[in-house]
């Protein structure tokens, strides 16, 4: 195995664009790909409170699309990083089967936060036909609890992973075993739970198939990660979840996943 100063390193580092293009191509219309499911989905069921009638694997499968559009655009970088720095002596086939595995055990770990997602969204849609009063502060709840975590020190911690991963790789160099690049991509994934759960949630208080949330979302999460100015809109989303959460219970209008009658009656199949 390549020690992180090998000269094999070296070389992986510098691996032209020409090798690295066909991962970029795939994770870009994985994408996309991603993206015409769950909008697919979404028309078809509307916006409403809960897992709107989706059983568990149905919902798991529709989580894992929606992971894949809103976060392969942010983690593309990290995964063709990791390519870079494994598959110097590797043919085209054995860099896209280890990217496969690493964008694997990355979509492991928001699976696992689905399943949690999942047991919220039951609780909140039985909450929301018991008492549609209760449902409302949990909104405001929810948008509280996600705009101040946008300002505690574990949310800089874990988007200082996600936006300079390089040491973390080189260490991840030193795992060994068959299942290394699975452990590699459930490790960052587990970073990029913690930096984006807080705004992952307000899917429950706005709808989990609410397309222009979810499109919001991704956009605000590619930035964060990407961009030079991405601590500085952490903080100004963190500050605009408050006033949400200010705002809410003048404007119920505003937790369209928490209230019944928005929900569409076409969409209760739950069809895939």
């Amino acid at each position: 195995m390549d020690t992180p100063g090998s000269p094999a390193r070296g070389a992986a580092l510098a691996l032209p664009f020409r090798q690295l293009a066909p991962a970029w191509a795939a994770l870009v219309l994985l994408a996309a790909l991603a993206w015409a499911v769950t909008i697919a989905q979404a028309n078809g069921m509307g916006v409403g409170p809960g897992t709107m009638g989706l059983a568990l694997p149905l919902f798991v499968a529709m989580w894992v699309a929606m992971m894949a559009a809103m976060m392969f655009p942010s983690v593309a970088p990290v995964a063709i990083l990791w390519t870079k720095t494994i598959a110097a002596r590797a043919d085209g086939h054995r860099r896209a089967l280890r990217i496969a595995t690493f964008v694997t055990g990355y979509l492991l770990a928001w699976t696992g936060y689905g399943l949690l997602a999942f047991a919220a969204l039951l609780g909140t849609e039985r909450l929301v036909e018991a008492s549609p009063e209760a449902a409302k502060w949990l909104g405001v709840g929810i948008f509280a609890v996600g705009g101040l975590y946008q300002l505690t020190p574990l949310k800089d911690a874990c988007l200082r992973h996600c936006r300079s991963p390089m040491m973390a790789l080189l260490h991840y160099a030193n795992f060994k075993g068959r299942a290394r690049d699975l452990r590699v991509g459930v490790h960052h994934g587990l970073y990029c739970v913690g930096c984006c759960w807080g705004l992952m949630i307000v899917l429950v208080a706005v709808g989990v198939m609410n397309v222009a949330a979810m499109a919001g979302l991704a956009a605000v999460i590619f930035l964060e990660k990407l961009w030079s100015r991405g601590p500085l809109l952490t903080r100004a989303v963190g500050v605009a979840f408050l006033a949400i959460a200010a705002l809410a219970p003048f404007y119920p209008w505003l937790l369209p996943g928490l209230r019944v009658g928005d929900a569409m009656s076409g969409g209760m199949s739950g069809g895939m």
